[in-house]
């Protein structure tokens, strides 16, 4: 069974910065196109970023040039760099794959202060 651990949130002021990592058994992080996921209360899940197999990547508008999504595969790890935060990326982050094939983690929580 594929779970997924998303790690690395926290309380961080504007303009600051966080790495989350996605870790996971039983599954392959480099032969699936992996996505990061925001949700705030009461609202859907809204897809950030995403990264294909053979390296493309996508971002929502919303955070390009600020958000890097990369992949180690020898520890099978996928992360998110968030730079110049601002408190609207502020939610909960999950990974999965861009399909949402896996089981959701507990995700990790975000809060940006002002």
């Amino acid at each position: 069974q594929v779970q997924l651990v998303e790690s690395g949130g926290g309380l961080v002021q504007a303009g600051g910065s966080l790495r989350l990592s996605c870790a996971a058994s039983n599954v392959i992080f480099r032969i699936n196109t992996m996505a990061w996921f925001r949700q705030d209360p009461g609202k859907q899940r809204e897809l950030v970023a995403s990264l294909t197999p053979a390296g493309s990547t996508n971002y929502a508008d919303s955070v390009k040039g600020r958000f890097t999504i990369s992949r180690d595969n020898a520890e099978n790890t996928v992360y998110l760099q968030m730079n110049s935060l601002k408190p609207e990326d502020a939610g909960v982050y999950y990974c999965n794959t861009l399909l949402m094939r896996f089981p959701w983690g507990r995700g990790t929580q975000v809060t940006v202060s002002s």
